[in-house]
């Protein structure tokens, strides 16, 4: 896989992501770039500087900078039952999210969040790919993503755990008269369906956002953000 730009490459470097080789445009003699070569020789990654064109070929967005890596590896279910914090877990669960700009955006707003992991479904999903990268400004690097066969099982396995999961759908309790401290997870629907209806059926409570414009409805990478803060608020006790 190919993933490009500053601060994709720089987080995957100070990462454990492994990474083949590192490239660099040849004319690129910059502080950042001898931080680069800098972080690949400590740990043993090649790296070349090479014409533009060649990393034209490889991106449109490269910055002057992308490096090879292996495909991300996922994690399983319960790595992130295993990562609940102090305040208790606190995870995403995304119900079809197909959108790689949309997914790379929700990945870097959970890292800011401090959410414990992600929960997506190896069918009708979205996979990390190099737009998910680029995206989330290299918070893939540093955020828990679960590869599950069934997000169903998945909310029936963390409902066993203790973690109270709710839905975010329209037509639900207002996330503002909703308690959200203690184990929670929330799910997170498609852009264009939302939350299908046996998994939020499988749900303990469907919440939303209050909308007071004539639009009815928010980007689900905006909302994962109003939805999460909203809990950190209450979680911080604020």
């Amino acid at each position: 896989m190919i993933i490009s730009g500053k601060n994709s490459v720089k987080e995957a470097l100070g990462s454990d992501t492994t990474i083949n080789r590192v490239l660099i445009e040849n004319t690129k003699r910059d502080d950042f770039t001898k931080k680069i070569v800098d972080a690949c020789k400590n740990r043993h990654i090649r790296f070349d500087f090479v014409d533009k064109k060649r990393l034209d070929k490889l991106s449109t967005h490269h910055q002057g900078i992308v490096a090879e890596i292996t495909d991300y590896k996922y994690f399983e279910l319960d790595d992130l039952i295993k990562n609940k914090k102090e305040e208790g877990h606190f995870i995403v669960v995304l119900d079809g999210i197909e959108d790689p700009h949309n997914f790379g955006s929700i990945i870097r707003v959970c890292e800011c969040a401090g959410v414990d992991g992600i929960v997506i479904s190896k069918r009708g999903s979205c996979l990390v790919n190099d737009t998910v990268y680029k995206t989330s400004a290299g918070a893939v690097n540093l955020v828990k993503i679960a590869m599950v066969g069934s997000i169903n099982d998945a909310i029936r396995k963390l409902k066993e755990e203790n973690i109270f999961v709710y839905a975010l759908e329209a037509g639900g309790e207002s996330i503002y008269k909703t308690s959200f401290k203690g184990d929670i997870a929330f799910v997170l629907g498609s852009e264009g369906f939302g939350v299908k209806s046996l998994t939020k059926k499988l749900c303990d409570g469907v919440i939303s956002l209050p909308l007071f414009g004539k639009i009815n409805s928010l980007n689900v990478s905006t909302a994962t953000s109003a939805v999460l803060y909203e809990a950190i608020r209450q979680r911080e006790g604020k």
